[in-house]
């Protein structure tokens, strides 16, 4: 009798931690897309900073930082400190470096992140109009990101969560 018990509280444990990761994961794909869509605000900050203020980098990313607040927000910081503060080093290594080192908790994708690199490729050291250009080329892949995230948020939450569950009731029925 006390066996049955311990296989129900077990099978039922199975389901519940499955179903919690199902959860989990169409979470994150919410959590990516509004990661996304920061971001998108930040760099046509970015862009107002160096096109129409006229703003030195270090200044650009320091005032889209504090604006936009967040671990991207702290990103920006931190790579106006490192301009600030420059020791020979070109800007393109700092972003590459400091996209690196973003937490774990920061939900961007690995294409997303090598697409924000290649950003900080041409900033910096062109005139402003190529540097609006790049922005710009930029915001169109962040666009068309957002855009398959928007379209596949609804299909991708059910997939999540319904294998989640389906994924627990299997386990189970295989212990079981």
């Amino acid at each position: 009798m006390g066996n049955t018990w311990l296989r129900l509280a077990g099978a039922a444990l199975v389901i519940v931690s499955c179903s919690g990761l199902g959860f989990y994961m169409a979470s994150q794909w919410n959590e990516h897309l509004k990661t996304v869509e920061h971001l998108r605000k930040m760099i046509f900050l970015l862009k107002g900073e160096i096109v129409y203020a006229n703003s030195p980098l270090a200044e650009a990313f320091e005032r889209t930082g504090r604006k936009a607040g967040g671990q991207m927000g702290d990103l920006f910081l931190k790579v106006s400190e490192r301009l600030t503060g420059q020791r020979g080093e070109s800007f393109y290594g700092i972003w590459q470096e400091e996209i690196d080192g973003l937490p774990k908790e920061v939900c961007l994708s690995s294409e997303d992140k090598q697409n924000l690199k290649g950003l900080g490729e041409h900033l910096g050291y062109l005139d402003t109009g190529m540097q609006e250009r790049t922005i710009l080329l930029y915001l169109e892949q962040l666009d068309l990101s957002i855009d398959y995230l928007r379209n596949h948020k609804q299909e991708k939450s059910r997939l999540y969560t319904s294998l989640g569950i389906m994924g627990g009731l299997f386990l189970t029925i295989v212990m079981y």
